[in-house]
């Protein structure tokens, strides 16, 4: 009985063949190609082409940057960001300190002008404190001889000018001399008659008559009327520019 073959069925050579075959399709299908680097040229003066991949490999994939980096951006940023809140926790309550004081509590204020000559000068620069007359607190009224800081209806600037007379007086000017109620008012911080005629007048309630001390150079309520006591910013009280004239205004 002859024995016959399979023409279908591989032989044992074949089967080793086709099984070396699938193995080596295996191996090259599990094996990872290794990524190749163009051969940068060497130009004298810069790096070498293994340095220059090194570096390329350091910065990642390109519009990537290394984790190295964008810690190091981070850490930056982190810092500037420190720098900015303590600054601003700093600068800010100083603002407001500022402000308040300035609103409620004292400002500094430059003389401009001669109408308070000789006892206040040009660019003489002051300090006004506004607790005095507040409306809020009332630790004392005017009082007349006091230098104040008024506004005037009308114009943008403020003045500094001295208390004669207060509400429910009459004030009148004759014969060079300030009149109030009749009477004489003793003026030590001037030092030349006051020119003129005027009055009387009397001054309305929550009003003051106020008069520069230089009077006749001085722009004040002989021109402008009595102003309100409103209107008073404050009261003139410490000279502290230049040093020469430090000290309290009297």
């Amino acid at each position: 009985m002859t024995e016959t073959s399979d023409p279908q069925s591989p032989g044992p050579a074949q089967s080793s063949a086709m099984t070396d075959e699938s193995l080596s399709e295996q191996q090259r299908v599990g094996q990872e190609t290794p990524p190749v680097l163009p051969d940068l040229p060497n130009v004298p003066g810069t790096h070498s082409s293994a340095q220059q991949m090194v570096e390329m490999r350091e910065r990642g994939p390109i519009g990537h940057p290394s984790p190295e980096l964008s810690e190091k951006h981070l850490s930056v940023g982190r810092f500037v960001a420190r720098g900015l809140r303590g600054l601003l926790e700093t600068i800010a309550p100083a603002i407001i300190i500022a402000l308040v004081i300035n609103l409620f509590l004292a400002q500094a204020t430059r003389v401009y002008g001669q109408s308070m000559e000789p006892n206040l000068h040009s660019d003489q620069r002051l300090v006004i404190e506004k607790l005095s007359y507040s409306h809020w607190l009332r630790l004392r009224s005017p009082q007349r001889g006091d230098v104040v800081v008024v506004r005037v209806e009308g114009s943008s600037d403020l003045l500094i000018k001295r208390v004669v007379g207060l509400p429910g007086d009459q004030v009148e000017i004759r014969d060079g001399q300030v009149l109030v109620n009749h009477e004489p008012l003793t003026e030590p911080y001037v030092t030349q008659p006051t020119y003129g005629s005027y009055g009387p007048l009397d001054v309305p309630p929550l009003h003051l008559f106020v008069m520069g001390d230089n009077r006749n150079f001085s722009n004040d309520s002989r021109t402008f009327g009595p102003v309100l006591m409103k209107d008073v910013v404050g009261r003139a009280w410490l000279s502290y520019w230049p040093p020469d004239q430090w000290g309290l205004v009297q």
